[in-house]
């Protein structure tokens, strides 16, 4: 089967070029001068289909490197499924993702890794890979680092938040990171003080404070500094590589940035949350609205400037990735779980469907370029986690991910359920974004054309990753 995308400006983060892509199968054959012959060959002749591209952006696919698919936390789990989050994940220009498996304290890591290709196999719509979450590192976790290695899973995460859930104590991390400088893979870190949160937390509720506001202030941007510190130093010590995931403070930005400067492997990644949403305008909204957007890290102050300086550190590559934290909860039913007190609403927000046309009105905006965007949403994140070649980039021998993107186009995120994503409203109601995904193609397979998702459950497959490729 071959297919021919024609007309389109080709981008990748190296630039852009109009020319034409030929698939072969569910690879990319050649990238094409327009109108070009092919070994004397008339290549439009001699193909099964034919897309015309005319003034759009040919793009590799979108891939978006932490979500949480099913994932149990707080009484209740993420309310997308490995069939539903992909499949709006694809409507949204996203074909791959890279989900984590969750292991809590006293679980066996390759039970719960087992346990993850259960529930993903044969109802994905697009690609998938796994990170794996370590909560308490034993000598077995440890062992279970190498193992899952040659299953294609070379990033483990941690978190400093979470007492008696997911948090890990210093002592921990440091083997952890032991084992990752020793084995070459990347230590992923929920930078939080949990201490000093829980602490803030128990003074909010007994003062009275319950409101979804306070989840923000409970949290303040000096848990994350300093979390984020602490980390970069245990990284430096052990010479592990550092990804620091849902980065929202511009402070913790800056601990990032000085350990790059002295050559440290220390990474970042913002998600769009923490572009456009503020403290004050979603966690602040009247009654208990402000639920909604109730995720960790927090949103900051927009008055304290943490909104520009995001921007401005995609600019300057301090921060390197936009990844979604992909982690959804219905307002009816889980997310009111925490009426009166707001310590325990479920974490999270569901942005997989958006998170390509939300950087794309950045390059409207003038804050990013056009190959920055391609740059930040899907080739460093093939870099970073080791699919560099196949994934990230519109070139011969990589796999036919590819997006056809309208400039001209127009998306609206209206309120209700015009979003594709099983959650009872959306964090982005209201967005306009000056732009559209057109169709979008996974391993040179239409799944998206114009309105109408065209792919079936099961499309995607499981991706073995390698090494991180972005390392200093």
């Amino acid at each position: 089967m071959k297919t021919l995308i024609t007309g389109g400006t080709v981008v990748n983060s190296t630039g852009t070029v109009a020319a034409d892509v030929l698939i072969d199968g569910e690879t990319i054959a050649a990238v094409l001068s327009p109108g070009s012959s092919l070994l004397g060959f008339d290549v439009a002749a001699n193909v099964d289909t034919l897309i015309d591209a005319t003034g759009r952006y040919v793009i590799p696919g979108g891939i978006d490197a932490h979500t949480h698919m099913e994932m149990p936390f707080g009484g209740t789990f993420a309310s997308d499924t490995f069939e539903t989050g992909t499949r709006a994940a694809a409507w949204g220009g996203t074909t791959s993702i890279v989900d984590f498996v969750v292991q809590y304290a006293g679980e066996n890591v390759i039970d719960q890794f087992n346990l993850w290709h259960t529930k993903a196999a044969g109802n994905c719509a697009i690609d998938y890979g796994f990170h794996q979450i370590l909560s308490d590192v034993q000598d077995s976790s440890l062992t279970a680092m190498d193992e899952l290695l040659a299953e294609g899973v070379s990033s483990f995460k941690l978190f400093m938040a979470y007492k008696g859930v997911f948090l890990s104590d210093d002592g921990q991390i440091t083997k952890a990171m032991q084992k990752a400088a020793s084995n070459g893979s990347m230590i992923m870190m929920h930078a939080e003080n949990g201490s000093i949160i829980d602490l803030l937390v128990q003074q909010a509720i007994a003062a009275g404070n319950t409101s979804p506001y306070y989840h923000g202030l409970t949290r303040p941007w000096q848990a994350e500094e300093e979390a984020t510190h602490r980390a970069i130093m245990m990284a430096n010590l052990t010479g592990a590589p550092l990804y620091v995931v849902h980065v929202s403070a511009k402070q913790a930005v800056e601990q990032i940035a000085a350990a790059r400067d002295q050559g440290q492997n220390v990474f970042g990644e913002t998600c769009p949350q923490y572009l456009y949403l503020s403290l004050e305008e979603q966690l602040g909204a009247p009654g208990f609205e402000g639920a909604k957007w109730v995720c960790s890290t927090p949103l900051r102050s927009r008055a304290e400037g943490h909104q520009h300086h995001m921007w401005q550190s995609l600019r300057t590559n301090d921060i390197q990735m936009v990844s979604t934290d992909h982690c959804p909860f219905c307002m009816k039913g889980q997310k009111d779980m925490g009426i009166g007190d707001f310590s325990k609403i479920p974490n999270g927000i569901g942005s997989v469907e958006h998170r390509m046309d939300l950087l794309f009105q950045g390059v409207v905006d003038r804050q990013i370029t056009l190959e920055r965007w391609v740059e930040l949403t899907s080739t460093t994140p093939a870099r970073m986690f080791g699919m560099y070649g196949r994934k990230g980039v519109i070139q011969p021998g990589a796999d036919a991910d590819v997006v056809i993107y309208d400039p001209k186009g127009h998306t609206s995120i209206g309120v209700g359920r015009t979003h594709h994503m099983n959650m009872d409203y959306s964090a982005w109601e209201g967005f306009e974004i000056d732009g559209h995904v057109d169709t979008v193609l996974s391993r040179g397979k239409v799944i998206v054309d114009g309105n109408q998702y065209v792919g079936t459950k099961g499309d995607g497959r499981y991706f073995k990753r390698g090494l991180s490729q972005y390392l200093i």
